[in-house]
Formats: structure tokens, sequence, C-alpha cells
């Protein structure tokens, strides 16, 4: 299978599109969260509506009546995602506004745990909307504490280091997958284009569509609020997030290849890792390597399916 590495080059085609969202939001500084919501209103536009439970999305948007958002946000509680967002579509469905973007915008809290059962439920009845998972890997809003999106052996106030977490991170794409959902995809802000790109697939398409992207947190990850892309663009690099599509749940396609860098590059320059041995590093390689290979052979399976087909 051929594949290639992604090289960075300026497109200033990106500075042409129109802002939804407004600037005053209350972000911490490096946050991943608005970035992204920023791109992804660049795609979707004005006729949107933004469902929300409670995360950080859900502060920062800004203190009633202030808004950051551009378009119409709705508050749901903690699990209810999903199915605030299903309750949405079926309003509008009545209304006959079925060309408005009906959006879930949630933390991985909200998806890998508390909303997994709203999640699972819409994907199965493969409702019509857009969920998005922002994915900083711990419940960052009320107090860094672990949720299963957090990787092994990292630090949170519920996992110190003592005693860091040592169950693996949930596999949400294979997850989705299982549903048969029309559309999943991994996105990075170091990776724009491509962000886009997946946005206005989903935006095209109809069901069931699901975006899971990397959320640095400087907060509960101990880094600099600098390093916010240079993480996206290392999570990328290391093979520790790659960026892929899953449609119908079956055909897998691999959108920017690793470059195969150690992931001690990625792991070095977050606090929330510091207390790593040489050898949690070497079983943390060690499974980033096994996860990536899976990965690669579900895309080539893919493609000599595809082959067959022809």
């Amino acid at each position: 299978m051929a594949l290639t590495t992604f090289t960075p080059k300026p497109n200033f085609d990106l500075l042409k599109v129109e802002d939804v969202s407004s600037p005053g939001h209350l972000a911490c500084p490096g946050c991943g969260i608005m970035p992204a919501y920023r791109t992804a209103l660049q795609v979707l536009g004005k006729n949107t509506i933004i469902v929300a439970p409670a995360c950080c999305f859900a502060v920062v948007d800004g203190p009633f009546p202030y808004s950051a958002a551009g378009v119409p946000f709705m508050h749901c509680a903690f699990e209810t995602a999903a199915a605030s967002a299903a309750g949405v579509r079926a309003a509008l469905e009545v209304l006959g506004r079925d060309d408005t973007n009906v959006v879930a915008w949630a933390g991985d809290g909200g998806t890998f745990d508390i909303g997994l059962q709203a999640l699972s439920a819409s994907a199965e009845r493969n409702e019509d909307m857009i969920y998005v998972c922002y994915d900083n890997e711990a419940y960052m809003n009320t107090g860094i504490q672990r949720s299963s999106a957090t990787p092994r052996m990292a630090w949170t106030t519920t996992t110190p280091q003592q005693a860091p977490k040592i169950e693996y991170k949930k596999d949400l794409g294979g997850i989705m997958a299982a549903h048969r959902i029309p559309y999943f995809a991994t996105a990075s802000l170091a990776h724009p284009e491509d962000m886009m790109a997946k946005f206005r697939k989903a935006k095209e398409l109809r069901g069931f569509r699901m975006i899971h992207y990397f959320c640095p947190c400087p907060t509960g990850w101990k880094t600099d609020a600098r390093y916010m892309v240079k993480l996206d663009r290392l999570a990328v690099q290391t093979k520790v997030f790659p960026l892929y599509e899953v449609f119908g749940g079956r055909r897998y396609v691999l959108n920017v290849a690793s470059e195969g860098l150690p992931v001690s590059e990625y792991l070095k320059i977050q606090g929330r890792f510091s207390h790593l041995q040489p050898e949690d590093i070497k079983l943390i390689q060690q499974e980033v390597n096994d996860n990536y290979e899976e990965l690669l052979a579900k895309v080539d399976h893919s493609n000599r399916q595809r082959s067959n087909d022809t």
C-alpha cells in the first residue's frame, strides 16, 4: 500500500472564508475547542444549530446572555447531546427545514462515557446529525478527572502519579464503525485543510455523521499554551492520533501517513507524563505501533475490496 508523507503548505484561501463565530469567548489560552469550532462553522455556515452538554464548550461559549457561537446554541444535560440533537432534528423536520445543520458538540466525557448510551442509540437509528467530539482526554471542566479517553499511564487528579491510569483508551472509531454509520472521521488542528474537507463531507452527507478531533488542553496536560498545534501535529506524526475516515463502517481511508517519530517526542512536552520511566515509554510505543498497524490493515483490506469490486 502506497503511503505519502504530509508536508504542510500555506494555503491563503483559508483566510478568505467567512467567520461565523465571534471573538470574546472564555476558552483558556491554548485550548483547542474554539479554533476547531471556528473552522467547522466556516464550512457549515450560519444555517446551523449547536447542541452542547455540560462540558468546557458550554462554558467557553460565554456567560448568559452573551454567546460567541454565532448561531443558535442549545445547552442540554451531560448525557443527552445526541438525544437532544435528535429532538432538534425532529422539530426541524416538522417545520419543513431539512437544510439546517444540526450539530452535537461534546467532550470525551460526554461522548466516551456519560453520553455513550444516547450516542449509540442515535447512531443505531442513523439520526440525521453531525456529532463532534473534542477529545482532550479527561473531564477538564470539572477538575481534570480521568475518562475512558484518558491514555494509559497519564496523570489526572483521580489517577495521580503514584497510581496512573492503567486501562486502555477506548476505541471510539471502532465503536462507531460497528454502528455502520455513513461517516466517521478523525481530525486535527495541525491539518486545517483536512479538517475543513471532513466537515464539508459531513455537511454533504445525510444520516449520522461523526468527527472526532484531538483537542489539546494545556491546563490538564500540564503543557505550555503555545504548544497546542505542535501537540496536535506530533500526535499525528507519532501515530498517537492517526487521521483517517470510515465510510459506512467498512471502508477505511488513511488521510495522512505518520512520519514515524518516536512517541517520546510527543510525551516529553506534557507534564502529565513526566513520571514515566523508559520501560513505560517503551510499552506506550508498542501500543501505538500495534494500533497503527491494525488501522493500516483495515485500510489495506478496504483497498483490496474496492479493487475486487471493480
